[in-house]
């Protein structure tokens, strides 16, 4: 499945008087999204290009057009209206329909049904049931046009901060209600002035029906406010900008307002500004992304090729990890993303960026800015004014600040370009929200509340599904209140009202325990989803697979609660959307003390080597790394098997190693260990290989028990026991790191072999969080690939947890397909000797 909307099949309508001499007039329905994007605007401009008669309005199905005229003039009208449709809207379905002749004589634009006031634009997209929803846009980046005018000092919006038109801008988040005016966004408060207006009714003009369109007589407005100590007065306008830009250049922090939050800035090259920052905000050792004024200063940063160059300068502006070469980077301060394989780079995607970084003639500035969101580590990102003041209060020195509301907050998406040129979206916010991805099957209306890191709400209908922005993790009240928001904010803008709830079983998630108070107590209970299965099935969806046959998934992450009780994450399963069966797994070992040991990796190597038979010895990094405390409490721990949780994850295995080869110890940030062992194998990783020596290997030994098949388990102790020797040989941290990596994944490979043998299946889903990791994800694909594999990597849903709520939802709400063979069904839905997924909690 591609991102977006997929193009619908065209229905032609036979007309007898379709001749070319005679006149016809015909109703046009077309689908998709179709709402402030200009579309109304371009077709009045295309029926005048063909001089054709009649109008354009909003309806609950999308926009409806009447035309009339020559018949071959109409005819071509259909065909362009897919063919040369505005560059954001996506054309789902256009449908005919003939009518009698009426003799109209002009082509008008039509106020929307709901909404008769000034600046009514393109309406909602539904069925004309009500069935049908709507498909607002994302915000997209400052288009070449508004910047060239920007720039010219002859031009009336020169240094104007909110130029947009039609085709760039803010959307998603200035939209307060349907359909999408100017009245229903937070645009209402400024007038338009007289030339404005001008511009907003003249056909011919670039900001037609525009409904973010103003200009320095109408607002918004800049401003700048000093905080305490920081030695400027408070500043409006152009004269805003250039405090702020002063303040960045002399190492201060600046809180700046963007289309869907704060950011917090300061000059990347400055070690000590971003030591502030980092302390201020409680980041650790976190990396930050950074925005590069342009793309001739972010190829200075690392390798940026042509597809990185699409992704970093196209109309989504994400932020792109671009993989450093090694070494220092030139104009970036060594404490921006050290022990990351990766620098996060971005591209200005408002006219306030642009102006921040400063036109021709303005006084030299920071080329290259951490831009980080504006939050406290943990809490969302802050959108209302009052809101930056407190709770940025103490990190920023200043606050470069507007007028205009955010209705919907939007962090920024993060993207990778994988060697084939195709991007792999981690991150699906900003640019990409709330673009529907197309269902390969129908659902309920239904909502699927993800997990609790890196949430993310999916609602769905029919064949659509609609992603939240990224809202984070849950771990506090604001967050929770954001997601609560974040949900209602969904719901009014698509018009869904979900029969279903879908959620994880762990016990202890908030989002679990939020869909449980909403259904209160109504017979309904959420549908619970195994982890690891909704992860399957979302990468399942992703590539428009109906279910009909089952896949081999590889989940691999952190953590997931598994069936069992047990943390589960190096998963391998048989599965289709009604159910799955365990085919393989990583070994068990104790995990210490639950999110103690996530926060020590080197606890979790001890447990590791204490299962796998390696004794612990001072010369081990990992036991080197804790105190003589720490180890007899720790080996008493295991002894005596308290507070310990077995684990099969992935992810604390790559913490383990990491720990063990000496790379890192403690973690400060989730995943930590896992990307510095990834920067590590990254730095000897050459065309795929991990240099001349061969990878260590994994045992594989069957586990039966009676009445279901057999489960491989594939044991990490050789690997542990080869990679403890490696260390007292003095191999590098780097050639033991690369070595792993390559175990796995030939493990990987192994392993679903085993599964084709057994079941006939030849298609493998990669997914889960570990698969963010390049070096894994790549190494797994190839491999097999070469084995004859099927394999479907993610692409526009994120592998980690901001794309579970997909699989949720597809394993939740999907309605069966009728036309199905039944015997194909059964055996896809049952998954012998497998387990039903989901089951009402009550």
């Amino acid at each position: 499945m591609t991102e977006g909307i997929t193009g619908a099949p065209h229905i032609p309508h036979p007309d007898a008087d379709a001749g070319t001499g005679s006149v016809l007039r015909r109703r046009v329905l077309v689908r998709g999204v179709v709402q402030g994007v200009g579309f109304r605007p371009f077709v009045h401009r295309l029926a005048g290009e063909l001089e054709l008669a009649g109008h354009v309005a909003n309806t609950t199905g999308g926009v409806t057009a009447e035309v009339e005229g020559p018949a071959h003039a109409v005819e071509e009208f259909c065909r362009r209206l897919r063919a040369d449709a505005p560059p954001l809207a996506h054309v789902a379905d256009v449908r005919h329909e003939t009518l009698t002749a009426v003799g109209e004589a002009a082509f008008t634009i039509r106020a929307s049904e709901s909404s008769a006031g000034e600046g009514a634009e393109d309406g909602g997209d539904g069925a004309e049931d009500g069935a049908g929803r709507t498909r607002i846009p994302p915000d997209t980046a400052t288009c070449a046009d508004c910047l060239r005018e920007l720039a010219d000092p002859a031009d009336r919006r020169y240094r104007h901060p909110f130029i947009t038109c039609t085709h760039c801008g803010p959307r998603f988040t200035i939209a307060t209600a349907l359909p999408y005016d100017r009245a229903t966004t937070t645009m209402a408060p400024f007038r338009m002035c007289p030339a404005c207006r001008g511009e907003y009714h003249d056909p011919a003009d670039r900001r037609f029906h525009t409904q973010p369109v103003a200009c320095h007589a109408c607002g918004p407005r800049l401003r700048l406010v000093p905080g305490a100590g920081s030695g400027v007065r408070a500043a409006e306008g152009e004269r805003a900008l250039g405090v702020a830009r002063k303040l960045l250049a002399s190492g201060a922090i600046v809180a700046v307002k963007g289309v869907g939050g704060y950011h917090l800035a300061c000059d990347a090259a400055d070690a000590s500004a971003v030591a502030r920052l980092r302390e201020r905000k409680a980041r650790g050792g976190k990396p930050f992304a950074v925005m590069c004024a342009d793309l001739t200063t972010a190829a200075r940063l690392a390798e940026v090729g042509a597809a990185e160059r699409e992704a970093l300068a196209g109309r989504h502006r994400p932020i792109v990890l671009l993989r450093r070469t090694g070494g220092p980077l030139p104009g970036l301060a060594g404490n921006v993303c050290s022990g990351s394989p990766d620098v996060g780079v971005m591209l200005p995607y408002t006219p306030v960026h642009e102006l921040l970084f400063g036109l021709p003639g303005d006084a030299p500035g920071p080329r290259v800015l951490v831009m980080t969101s504006g939050n406290r580590s943990g809490e969302p990102i802050v959108t209302d004014d009052g809101e930056a003041l407190d709770r940025l209060g103490g990190i920023a020195d200043a606050w470069l600040t507007h007028d205009r509301r955010i209705d919907v907050p939007c962090d920024d998406s993060v993207v990778r370009v994988r060697a084939d040129g195709r991007e792999l979206v981690l991150r699906r916010s900003r640019g990409y929200a709330p673009t529907p991805l197309t269902l390969p099957v129908p659902v309920r209306p239904a909502l699927a509340v993800g997990g609790d890191l890196k949430n993310a709400l999916c609602l769905g209908a029919g064949t659509d599904a609609w992603f939240s922005p990224h809202l984070g993790d849950l771990g506090d009240l604001t967050a929770l209140e954001a997601f609560a928001r974040g949900e209602r904010r969904l719901r009014e803008l698509t018009g869904v009202r979900p029969e279903v709830i879908a959620a994880d079983p762990h016990p202890r998630y908030h989002a679990t325990r939020w869909a449980r108070g909403r259904a209160g107590n109504h017979a309904d209970q959420p549908v619970l989803v195994q982890h690891h299965h909704a992860h399957i099935a979302s990468a399942m969806a992703e590539h428009g697979l109906d279910g009909t046959g089952p896949v081999i998934g590889v989940a691999f992450d952190g953590t997931g609660y598994g069936a069992d009780g047990a943390v589960w994450g190096g998963e391998v399963m048989l599965a289709d959307y009604d159910g799955y069966r365990r085919v393989a797994h990583l070994a068990y070992a104790p995990l210490p003390g639950g999110d103690a040991a996530v926060a020590n990796p080197c606890r979790t190597a001890l447990a590791r080597l204490r299962a796998a038979g390696v004794p612990w010895a001072p010369d081990l990094p990992c036991a080197a790394a804790c105190t003589d405390e720490e180890l007899r409490l720790l080996a008493r721990q295991l002894e005596r098997r308290v507070a310990l949780v077995p684990t099969s994850s992935m992810g604390r295995l790559f913490d383990a190693v990491a720990s063990l080869t000496g790379v890192c110890h403690r973690a400060g940030y989730e995943a930590q260990a896992a990307v510095e062992l990834e920067a590590a194998a990254a730095r000897v990783w050459r065309g795929g290989e991990p240099g001349p020596a061969p990878a260590y290997a994994f045992a594989l030994r069957s586990r039966s028990t009676a009445g279901t098949p057999g489960v491989t388990v594939f044991d990490p102790a050789p690997v542990l026991a080869d990679l403890a020797a490696d260390v007292r040989r003095g191999t590098p941290a780097e050639v033991m790191a690369a070595r792993f990596h390559r175990a796995v994944a030939d493990a990987v490979v192994t392993v679903c072999r085993r599964a084709r043998q057994e079941t006939g299946v030849r298609t493998v889903a990669l997914t889960g969080g570990v698969f963010a990791n390049a070096l894994l994800d790549e190494a797994c694909a190839e491999g097999l690939d070469a084995g004859g594999f099927t394999v479907l990597r993610h692409r526009a849903v994120p592998p980690g947890d901001g794309g579970l709520a997909l699989g949720q939802l597809m394993v939740a709400a999907r309605e069966p397909l009728r036309t199905s063979p039944p015997t194909r069904r059964t055996e896809a839905g049952h998954v012998p000797g497998g387990t039903r997924t989901s089951g009402r909690n009550g």
